[in-house]
């Protein structure tokens, strides 16, 4: 039982897509997930199954919404799409590896591997703005489901940013923590701020990778 002034989230990254595994920034470009991707989300309905949530939000991009639709079949709860939930616009680094990226754009890339607050990587969206953007919604969320339970299927970079504000790193900090295609990663907030519960938990993965292989 949640003390009502807390509100404890289950947050999943989107299943893997044909870019994941080219290790190709996705940003905002509207990727769909692969066979993986599809088997990951159906490995998570299974381990969400019995599980009670007051809310369900996705990111409105098609690989986050796509596995919240596979993975929440047997909830009883509609999906909302949350705009807060979408990836970082990387700008000019969409679309391209980072070996790409290094030749085509050495400055950006420079900017980007640096994680450079205020820098938009020319088009995109900074990451200090990314960040206030991702963090004000799940404050929203949180004050509207004070004492509840919420499950949000998003991308790996408010991931990163969720697991440094609840862990007092800064933005600019190397990462050192992972960020799974559809892992389970539970947080709270409450009376004093965001509290991580625990991390990229991967343990039903295993039924994907044999549907996948079989």
């Amino acid at each position: 039982m949640l003390n009502t002034s807390t509100t404890r989230f289950c947050l999943i990254r989107h299943g893997e897509t044909d870019w994941n595994s080219e290790k190709r920034i996705q940003g905002q470009i509207d990727i769909d997930l692969n066979a993986a991707g599809r088997a990951q989300a159906r490995a998570v309905a299974a381990s969400l199954a019995g599980q009670a949530f007051a809310a369900i939000y996705s990111s409105d991009l098609l690989r986050a919404l796509n596995t919240a639709r596979l993975a929440t079949v047997g909830l009883g709860l509609a999906v909302s799409p949350a705009p807060t939930l979408r990836e970082r616009h990387f700008g000019v680094l969409q679309g391209t590896t980072s070996h790409e990226a290094s030749r085509q754009y050495p400055e950006v890339h420079r900017h980007h591997q640096a994680r450079t607050p205020d820098y938009d990587n020319l088009t995109g969206e900074s990451l200090a703005a990314f960040a206030a953007r991702v963090m004000a919604g799940l404050e929203a969320m949180a004050a509207r489901h004070a004492g509840e339970h919420v499950l949000a299927f998003t991308h790996g970079g408010v991931l990163d940013v969720v697991h440094r504000v609840a862990t007092g790193r800064s933005l600019e900090a190397p990462r050192d923590f992972t960020l799974p295609n559809a892992a389970f990663n539970w947080v709270e907030r409450d009376d004093y701020g965001w509290q991580l519960i625990s991390w990229a938990d991967c343990g039903h993965l295993q039924q994907a990778l044999d549907e996948v292989a079989g």
